[in-house]
């Protein structure tokens, strides 16, 4: 397999909008330098939680306009409103208890399934690297769609085991390679996937012998900067660190790839991310001022000469 040029999609909720409309502007930088489309143009994409999502798009054939779409249309069932969680909570209390998941998820799994029918990874049309966490073995679960034990998984199932985040989502069951997994959020493993996709590069491609002869490109769906202080973090015990640890988590191993990859992998490195202000980071307001707000951040990083300059840089590398 030709692993030389690779394309890593963070996780981030509805965020996935921006990641969305940065891999849309790299779309459009390579038509306008008259090379093919992304997924001609990239011979891997890694995707984690709903970067797990549009990688599978990709591979199926999806613009990331079509993806962004997705986010529009469909967030209201992916992430319903006060109302209905209420009324999915007050059905799940006997049965889950009164610390339930913030969402049932089958509206997630309602959008996966409209989204990817009876597809299965080994139907998609370009090498897919999907990420998860087993909490019944406590082992990364690395999904790819080259390997021959998983590609007759459907594609709907191993996006909703990709998206499972703790607190906000169940768990997914799903019997990967004759094992029964109880499978969550692959952001718990690599929110930012990029290593996991260097490493299936130098694997699977004969002629990359090292990772400075890789072109890699890394798209984020914003960085958080809210800050949690001194007193905040010296006082909260489990009840109070219950969500933000979540978040804390996925920005922690998200910096530290970023890191790892850029001092190994050089120049041929480029990573799309934008700081988000503070009211953007949740990831799961799907508020139309969120989302139009999203946009906004998304295409102004996209006009940034800093970053027509990187998007040159990157094409004249693939």
């Amino acid at each position: 397999m030709k692993a030389r040029r690779v394309l890593s999609i963070d996780g981030g909720g509805i965020r996935g909008l921006v990641s969305c409309a940065w891999l849309q502007g790299v779309a459009d930088a390579l038509a306008e330098a008259g090379r093919p489309g992304l997924q001609k143009s990239f011979d891997l994409v890694a995707g984690s939680s709903t970067g797990a999502v549009i990688a599978c798009g990709l591979g199926m054939g999806l613009a990331p306009a079509q993806m962004a779409g997705l986010y529009r249309e469909r967030g209201q069932v992916i992430f319903p409103g006060m109302a209905n969680r209420l009324w999915s909570r007050a059905g799940r209390l006997f049965r889950d208890g009164p610390s339930a998941p913030k969402y049932d998820g089958k509206g997630l799994e309602s959008v996966l399934r409209d989204v990817f029918g009876e597809l299965t990874l080994g139907q998609l049309q370009m090498p897919v690297v999907i990420t998860s966490y087993d909490t019944l073995s406590r082992q990364p679960v690395i999904f790819k769609s080259f390997k021959a034990e998983h590609q007759d998984l459907p594609v709907w199932e191993v996006c909703r085991a990709s998206t499972a985040a703790p607190t906000y989502f169940p768990a997914h069951p799903l019997v990967v390679e004759g094992q029964p997994c109880s499978l969550i959020d692959g952001g718990v493993v690599a929110n930012n996937p990029t290593a996991c996709a260097i490493a299936e590069a130098i694997r699977h491609d004969a002629q990359v012998q090292h990772c400075q002869q890789l072109t890699v490109l890394s798209v984020g769906s914003g960085q958080r900067n809210r800050p949690i202080s001194l007193r905040q973090a010296r006082e909260w015990g489990a009840l109070e660190w219950a969500i933000p640890i979540i978040d804390v988590l996925f920005d922690g191993n998200t910096d530290s790839v970023d890191y790892i990859a850029r001092q190994i992998v050089g120049q041929g490195y480029h990573r799309m991310q934008a700081e988000l202000l503070v009211g953007l980071d949740d990831l799961d307001d799907v508020s139309a001022t969120n989302l139009a707000a999203l946009d906004a951040m998304a295409n102004a990083y996209l006009a940034e000469p800093a970053t027509g300059k990187m998007l040159r840089t990157l094409i004249s590398h693939l």
